[in-house]
């Protein structure tokens, strides 16, 4: 068996478990609070979002990084780590604080001030825990890293936020909620990973670290401006109404698809860090990994976005109507966002680190061209050029994973074709089931119909011909349930051992 290590579907498995925790949690608390609020001091909070996940990445600079990079470890490597997080944490802390007025002026939204000056604790609380955070990750400890996250959700926005809410705490709910989940975060991290406290301002190795630091730091740099453009341009343009609208369809389509990524990509980087060079084992397991995306992502996301007009009014009702065709647009996209979630561990692992910032460089221009003529036309085109922009970095950084691993683009097209025919099944069968059910225009009905017709087409076409997943993504499920190994390889070619053995260990 060809792979990572045995440790890494444990790994997986425990994001998994974990993930869907936190996804329950985060789903029910903000249809809860975004019912509460409205989408005026959503937008409001988003705005002090935006500008926190700035400061969040200049805070990081990538020191901790270096951590989960290094094949060897040692106790000067951790406390150089920490003393740069730190002093750059509170630096940033600092700014972001002192700027607020200036940064709540450009987005014309008085309101954002107090956001943003609240939220900058966020910066030093969240350097100070990277190193523990890290650590965990490096360790496979995926088990501790999900608790934590389930556990500081759950503080900051189920016992804090929502009843601040409904208390009519407006804004400040949100923010005490964000700060509250950080600070947990932070204890939590460090008493299951304590490490050396002591400063160490440079040591012998000290110049490696920092240009890992430093080509984490531009790359995560490039990361935001294409993450983030529409909103601060939709923020700048448009008003907190809209922008709060668009904030809840960008954060609902892509929750499956973080909690996807959270689970994946942590252990995907840590367990390839150690297998750096042998390409072949990492690109078998990367190309599994792609496979089960297109084959079992691409129908769901297909019909999430037919079913989302639905899935706005259940959730958030009718105030919220107008996020329906930004979220199916978003949803549409999501498996792009996948894609490039899972190539970069790739690049990082294979030498080619710098290549994450350099080929995406070109679409941040390409990005604030496309924002700056059509976010002001609604948020609706901001949301086509969102998505365009997503898909575009699918292809660019998985077109240099490919390169990276010598895998032809042609390996994947077989999954590809079969991803597209259940996509086709499933919303026919999404369509079938809203038709029956149309003349009761009952929102709630129609998205049960949508959602049962739409698993039913093509779970009859999978129980005749289960070989329809393919090999790859066949074995892949098999891996996680293996209770299905009998029906799925019915038809299936002898079973595909390709995926590392990291991602094989139950739970």
């Amino acid at each position: 068996m060809g792979g990572l290590g045995r440790p890494g579907v444990t790994a997986v498995k425990w994001s998994a478990v974990s993930t869907a925790a936190r996804f329950a949690l985060q789903l029910v608390a903000q249809v809860v609070l975004a019912r509460t609020l409205g989408p005026d001091i959503f937008g409001v909070f988003a705005i002090g979002m935006v500008v926190l996940t700035f400061a969040t990445f200049v805070s990081g600079f990538g020191f901790s990084w270096s951590l989960l990079q290094r094949t060897n470890l040692c106790e000067e490597d951790v406390r150089f780590a920490w003393t740069w997080q730190l002093i750059v944490g509170i630096l940033t802390m600092l700014a972001l604080y002192f700027l607020a007025p200036l940064l709540s002026a450009y987005f014309r939204e008085p309101r954002a001030q107090f956001v943003i000056e609240w939220l900058s604790l966020a910066c030093l609380l969240g350097a100070a825990a990277a190193p523990a955070t890290y650590l965990l990750q490096r360790d496979l400890n995926f088990r501790a890293v999900g608790l934590i996250q389930v556990g500081s959700y759950a503080a900051g926005y189920v016992a804090v936020g929502v009843p601040m809410a409904l208390l009519g705490q407006g804004e400040a709910s949100l923010v005490a909620a964000w700060l509250v989940q950080a600070a947990v975060v932070f204890i939590a991290s460090y008493v299951l990973k304590p490490h050396a406290l002591r400063p160490l301002f440079w040591y012998a190795d000290a110049k490696s670290a920092v240009g890992t630091g430093r080509t984490v730091f531009f790359t995560n740099i490039v990361n935001w401006l294409l993450n983030n453009l529409d909103r601060v341009l939709i923020g700048r343009l448009l008003n907190a109404q809209s922008l709060g609208l668009y904030n809840v369809a960008y954060n609902l389509a892509t929750m499956p698809n973080t909690l996807l990524l959270g689970a994946l990509q942590p252990a995907f980087l840590a367990a390839g860090a150690r297998l750096q060079d042998d390409h072949p084992r990492l690109g078998r397991a990367y190309l599994q990994m792609l496979a089960t995306v297109v084959v079992l992502g691409f129908p769901a996301f297909a019909t999430l976005a037919f079913l989302s007009p639905d899935i706005v009014h259940v959730l958030y009702g009718p105030a919220w109507s107008g996020a329906a065709w930004v979220l199916a647009i978003l949803f549409l996209c999501m498996p792009a966002y996948v894609i490039w979630g899972l190539s970069t561990p790739v690049l990082w692992n294979t030498g080619r680190k710098h290549y994450e910032f350099a080929l995406q460089l070109p679409l941040v221009f390409l990005g604030v061209l496309g924002f700056y003529l059509f976010a002001g036309e609604g948020i609706h085109m901001a949301a086509a050029v969102a998505g365009l922009l997503l898909v575009l970095r699918a292809a660019v950084v998985g077109a240099a994973a490919f390169r990276a691993l010598k895998i032809g683009w042609t390996a994947l097209l077989p999954d590809l074709l079969r991803g597209l025919l259940l996509c086709v099944a499933c919303v026919l069968g999404a369509m079938a089931g809203q038709h029956a059910v149309e003349r009761f225009d009952i929102p709630l009905l129609s998205l049960i119909a949508g959602s049962f017709s739409a698993a039913a087409l093509p779970a009859l076409l999978l129980a005749l011909r289960p070989q329809i997943l393919g090999r790859e993504a066949s074995e892949m499920v098999i891996r996680f349930v293996p209770a299905l190994a009998k029906f799925l390889r019915r038809g299936v070619s002898a079973p595909h051992t390709d995926l590392p053995q990291t991602l094989e260990q139950p739970l």
